[in-house]
């Protein structure tokens, strides 16, 4: 069962993805000569997190993991995403990931964003990717793997904590306070 969840995910996010950056210019062969905008920049940073997020489905989740050898916890899956795609690194946790950036509403997310969940009695205690369309890419708990979930369920829009924005290099800002 956790399987056919886990493709089902799969083809889920890419539908998402996809529908969210098909509407996108795509660049032909006259615009690889001119210097890409700030615009172009950020879009194909958030492409590629996305895109390097999806290639984690079906990881094992490990309390701590760091790695996709051997399983990723919530905050270690984020980290290994932005790490991989846009080459730098984030705080270990996800309350310490929570004080990155800038603040997103509910109405406002956007591919890239980090979600954040309360799922054991205290704020900020889970993190995920959005995706677009509500789904969100996360790496859940002991027993589950790597997985694409709607944060319009019941489960997730119970413990939903808010959202940051945390923009590719070097345009990151200080932590802020929630």
């Amino acid at each position: 069962m956790p399987i056919k969840k886990t493709i089902l995910g799969f083809f889920v996010a890419i539908a998402c993805s996809g529908a969210v950056l098909a509407s996108e210019p795509s660049n032909n062969a006259n615009d690889e000569a001119l210097p890409a905008s700030m615009f172009e920049r950020y879009t194909d940073s958030i492409r590629s997190l996305v895109d390097r997020s999806l290639n984690f489905l079906g990881v094992p989740y490990r309390f701590g993991g760091t790695s996709p050898l051997t399983g990723f916890d919530c905050s270690g899956f984020v980290g290994k995403v932005f790490a991989d795609a846009l080459g730098f690194g984030m705080p270990r946790t996800a309350a310490e990931m929570s004080q990155m950036g800038e603040q997103v509403k509910f109405a406002e997310l956007k591919p890239g964003d980090l979600v954040f969940f309360n799922t054991m009695r205290r704020a900020f205690s889970h993190v995920g990717i959005y995706l677009g369309n509500y789904q969100f890419v996360h790496a859940p708990s002991t027993g589950g793997v790597v997985r694409v979930e709607d944060m319009r369920l019941d489960y997730w829009a119970a413990r939903y904590d808010g959202a940051r924005r945390v923009l590719p290099s070097g345009q990151s800002r200080q932590p802020q306070s929630n």
